[in-house]
């Protein structure tokens, strides 16, 4: 599966600082010091109706985090992944009577399209689920073969037992994640369990629904979970220095996952930090398709809103914090980006390397991209009060913009 094209990002004078950022496993801020290469792994889209602004804030953050990288003259590798067979896609593939490999192609190629807009910086390798399959079975088949999976009438499950780590990622009590596993995918009142909250690893084959050859395993396909290690693993490795989100994903997708990849290669931890984003509502709830309450990136640049407008819009909120999605956002956005570009066209302006610093020090803290907006907002104030004599002033501030914060102006 092919990802989307890059956006040139400007080099930019000096070197940024290494990031800061917020480790859910651990409860408080890391200092990530990646080697030559930073490795993270964000969790990608189940490709049936994308992408709304939730989907849109998560990966910004995460575009966030690698420009923050590249300007530490690091390397970046990126994988991400599409969940391109999955119960949600094929229900709503039922609904709309049309075939569910065609609705996940024409998801997936719109969410691209999105992401080209927005600039968010592509993965190095995108993997779909199905493509993944060949790399699933034979884990699965370890941990049946390790003791740590078990059959239940055909389907193979995880026992979460296996892993004396399991619950470090999310913390939670049994009592709140059995809760969540009910309300995120899994069946915690299936008879016969181990464990209440042991997640499937292999769905056996049902009538009417895709299935694949799984050696030993038999027809079927597969666990959501084990399809994100799987893709991890191979192309990252253990121990990787992000593991990226939604905040809706600490528990149970990747504390599942952490469980699964440490289970297999008796290595803790999975990821050096777990980072979730918050989440985005409209009308006072989560955006989610379940309810169908949606401001969906590709509606709005139908209407002709500007993809830097709307990216100002997610960058107006720390990442980690919930917020919702109002016109009122919208249009202070693109008034910001109006004043920005009517600063930047001047000849000449008030000197930019103590705002690149600002910039640079907000965004290593916490990717605190309100506080580097905010910095953007008072040089431009000025620019328009007072001007200035420096003629790189303007164009520093553009590729500053441009390849720390992704908005070109």
């Amino acid at each position: 599966m092919h990802a989307w094209p890059a956006s040139e990002v400007p080099a930019l004078p000096g070197k940024g600082r290494d990031l800061q950022i917020h480790d859910t496993a651990t409860g408080r801020l890391v200092t990530l010091e990646p080697g030559p290469v930073a490795r993270i792994y964000v969790c990608g889209i189940t490709p049936y109706d994308a992408t709304h602004m939730g989907h849109a804030a998560t990966y910004n953050a995460f575009d966030l985090v690698q420009r923050v990288w590249l300007d530490t003259k690091r390397q970046v590798h990126y994988v991400q992944n599409v969940t391109d067979v999955d119960d949600p896609l094929l229900e709503r593939a039922e609904r709309d009577g049309v075939d569910w490999v065609a609705l996940a192609e024409k998801e997936t190629a719109l969410f691209r399209e999105d992401m080209t807009a927005l600039r968010m910086l592509p993965p190095q390798d995108y993997i779909g689920a199905v493509e993944a399959i060949p790399g699933i079975v034979p884990l699965v088949e370890r941990l049946r073969d390790a003791g740590a999976a078990y059959e239940l009438e055909g389907d193979i499950y995880f026992s979460v037992e296996a892993d004396p780590d399991f619950g470090k990622v999310s913390g939670l009590d049994a009592a709140a994640m059995r809760l969540l596993s009910a309300e995120r995918g899994g069946d915690p009142d299936r008879v016969g369990k181990k464990n209440p909250l042991d997640p499937m690893l292999w769905m056996a084959a049902r009538e009417g629904e895709p299935s694949w050859d799984g050696g030993s395993l038999g027809r079927g396909r597969p666990g959501w979970h084990i399809e994100c290690v799987a893709i991890a693993l191979d192309h990252l490795g253990m121990g990787f220095d992000v593991q990226g989100g939604g905040s809706d994903l600490a528990f149970p997708h990747h504390e599942m996952g952490a469980s699964h990849a440490q289970v297999l290669t008796g290595e803790f931890p999975m990821a050096k930090a777990y980072v979730h984003a918050g989440m985005v509502a409209l009308h006072g709830e989560k955006m989610s398709k379940s309810k169908g309450n949606l401001v969906f990136v590709s509606k709005l640049r139908r209407d002709g809103v500007d993809p830097a407008a709307i990216r100002l819009s997610l960058l107006a909120h720390h990442y980690r914090a919930d917020w919702e999605w109002t016109d009122q956002v919208l249009e202070d956005a693109v008034a910001r980006l109006d004043r920005w570009r009517a600063a930047v066209s001047r000849p000449d302006g008030p000197p930019a390397e103590a705002l690149v610093e600002e910039i640079r020090a907000a965004l290593a803290n916490d990717l605190d991209a309100p506080a580097a907006l905010a910095a953007v907002d008072r040089w431009a104030a000025f620019q328009q009060e007072q001007g200035g004599t420096d003629e790189g002033a303007p164009g520093v501030v553009s590729r500053a913009v441009d390849a720390l914060l992704g908005v070109a102006l």
